[in-house]
């Protein structure tokens, strides 16, 4: 919150300096920075798609192991329900201590398989932000931008337009992401809404 915080300040003073530059040279304003709104860029990407469908088939392979042993399980305890009544004591112990040990067995690869797709979904991922980052690192430095504001998560609710300027498109197109498809998938943005009004 504080490195937010400590961001808008920087923010403001920036536009306010610049403001103050532009007016006394009588000079027209010019964007300082971009923004964009990383994750929806970054879920227009067909890397993305891969990725994510790449991680959907990985999941469904955990999703089967862990149906089948849930499916064994059930099995064995059904077993052991409908012979118990019959099953000496000794047996009993050793039907419960398996039941147990496949109760146990079932739990951990869950847990297991979790921190697995988990770290898949990463590395998945890295390359395809890793491609973001120098796409947006390529435009700013072709615009003379000092810097790009991500405004995911209603991080930055305004930003005037002659001080900051919408990269999204910019980006999409250094990416090879074509237009309608950007049209198709990509919600007007917050900060083009409220300086339309």
């Amino acid at each position: 919150m504080k490195k937010i915080l400590t961001l808008v300040c920087f923010v403001m003073v920036a536009v306010a300096l610049s403001a103050q530059t532009a007016d006394a040279q009588g000079a027209a304003r010019v964007p300082q920075f971009g923004y964009l709104s990383y994750s929806s860029v970054f879920e227009q990407l067909p890397e993305y798609a891969q990725a994510r469908a790449d991680f959907a088939a990985l999941k469904a392979k955990y999703d089967a192991e862990a149906t089948r042993a849930e499916e064994e399980f059930q099995r064995k305890f059904a077993e052991f329900l409908n012979g118990q009544k019959d099953f000496p004591q000794t047996i009993m112990l050793k039907r419960q201590a398996e039941l147990q040990d496949l109760m146990d067995r079932s739990i951990a690869f869950r847990k297991e398989a979790s921190r697995l797709l988990a770290e898949a979904e990463k590395r998945m991922q890295e390359p395809v932000a890793a491609q973001l980052n120098q796409a947006i690192y390529d435009v700013a430095a072709e615009r003379g931008l000092i810097y790009v504001l991500n405004t995911d998560g209603n991080a930055v609710p305004f930003i005037h337009p002659q001080v900051g300027v919408d990269i999204t498109e910019a980006v999409l197109n250094k990416l090879g992401v074509k237009k309608s498809e950007q049209e198709a998938e990509q919600p007007e943005s917050s900060a083009a809404k409220i300086a339309e009004e």
